[in-house]
């Protein structure tokens, strides 16, 4: 009974206890929420304060050749892309660019002419008509020579290049090749198959549209060169003067002085370019005649204008008198003229070319070869011909410009260093 009896009075005291756990578990909880709600009053009026400090940006740590590469390499690729977009716009307006290009190669040329003519007292404008008559009809009467020549002897060169191609056959079948004249008439055979092909119905229609279209060119070519020179001659400097007022007026002296020593050097590159190629044309065209080699005149006249493209345009005209004497004369004066041609190109390369275009120029001959062929990739025939003159130009402005910073430099350093002299 005691046992019975003692465990409800066990329970009572469990639920006594209890209640009282839970009344302390609440007791505590309220507490926190009290103090947090505390906390959250106290921090409600105190102003926000941001964490400062010194600024951490800086240059990316890279080595210097790295980050002097980049810097060169983004300034390359600007200026690739400002040369080619230029190249683009050349190219789309050829028609007219290569025309005007043309005439200020005429114009200093022919431009002491009119300072002179204007000194002994002949109006300026008047003196570029007569210099621009002139130059036309002399280049008129040497093209009309050198084609009279051409069209008296052109039936004596067919005949002699039909008998020039019996001997090539001779050749193939008695020399060294023992060609057979199954294998030289395959040879032949394909060869005219590739002329009747490119003279088919197709091919003439596309040539004539071609020789049209050139044609159409050529004249417009013409008149622009014919009114541009004029007007390079007679208002050369007013125009001088208006594409200099262009440029901001802090930078009008130093681009009218710059454009004057461009001037200047592409006078002094035409000049030479004449004597160079004059030289050539006469003494091939003379030794052309000298040996008997029909059109020596036409050849002179070819070399002298193949000459304006240096080192290599003379060779091309020189190659054409060569094959002339081959099919005309035979081999034996074939290699006479190829030995005349060498030599005036040796005479050119190692005389005439480093004397004028070092002395006047003042361009290295490696330099000519490298620009002539850069010039003849990216322009074909026109880009040869102005390779040179443009790298003349760009040479001596750049030299100028560096004689006259460093005068400026020298001239502060020695005003820095007596104050007397600026006064």
């Amino acid at each position: 009974m005691s046992d019975h009896g003692g465990a409800p009075a066990g329970r009572d005291d469990a639920s006594e206890e209890a209640p009282e756990h839970k009344e302390g578990v609440a007791s505590r909880l309220a507490h926190q929420w009290a103090a947090m709600r505390r906390l959250e009053r106290e921090h409600e009026h105190e102003p926000v304060v941001i964490a400062a400090g010194a600024s951490n940006f800086r240059r990316a740590e890279v080595p210097y050749g790295v980050d002097l590469a980049a810097a060169w390499s983004w300034r390359l690729l600007i200026i690739a892309a400002a040369a080619a977009l230029i190249g683009y716009l050349i190219s789309f307006l050829a028609v007219m660019v290569i025309p005007v290009v043309v005439a200020l190669l005429v114009s200093a040329l022919v431009i002491p002419v009119v300072d002179w003519l204007e000194r002994v007292g002949v109006r300026r404008s008047i003196a570029s008509i007569l210099v621009v008559v002139f130059t036309i009809a002399s280049v008129v009467a040497l093209l009309s020579f050198a084609g009279q020549q051409v069209a008296n002897g052109a039936s004596d060169l067919a005949d002699s290049t039909v008998d020039g191609i019996q001997e090539i056959k001779d050749w193939l079948r008695d020399g060294p090749l023992h060609a057979s004249d199954s294998q030289i008439d395959q040879y032949l055979k394909s060869i005219q198959d590739a002329i009747s092909e490119q003279s088919g119905d197709s091919g003439i229609i596309n040539r004539v549209t071609e020789v049209g279209t050139a044609v159409g060119h050529v004249l417009a070519g013409f008149f622009i060169v014919l009114f541009s020179t004029y007007f390079f001659l007679a208002d050369g400097n007013r125009i001088w003067a208006w594409v200099v007022r262009l440029s901001p007026r802090a930078a009008r002296e130093r681009v009218d002085s710059s454009g004057r020593v461009a001037w200047i050097s592409l006078t002094q590159f035409v000049r030479a370019t004449v004597i160079v190629a004059a030289t050539d044309g006469i003494l091939i065209g003379a030794g052309a005649a000298i040996i008997g080699v029909p059109f020596s005149l036409a050849i002179g006249v070819l070399v002298f204008l193949g000459a304006f493209v240096p080192i290599i345009g003379a060779t091309v005209a020189g190659t054409v008198a060569v094959l002339v004497a081959l099919v005309d004369q035979g081999p034996v004066k074939a290699l006479i003229m190829l030995a005349i041609v060498i030599g005036v190109q040796q005479l050119e390369g190692h005389v005439l070319q480093p004397f004028l275009m070092g002395r006047l120029v003042r361009v290295h001959p490696l330099a000519v070869v490298v620009v002539i062929a850069i010039g003849g990739l990216v322009a074909g025939l026109f880009g040869a011909l102005i390779a040179v003159p443009l790298t003349a130009i760009v040479n001596a402005v750049a030299t100028y410009l560096a004689g006259e910073r460093r005068q400026r430099l020298e001239h502060e350093s020695a005003a820095a260093a007596d104050p007397a002299l600026t006064s």
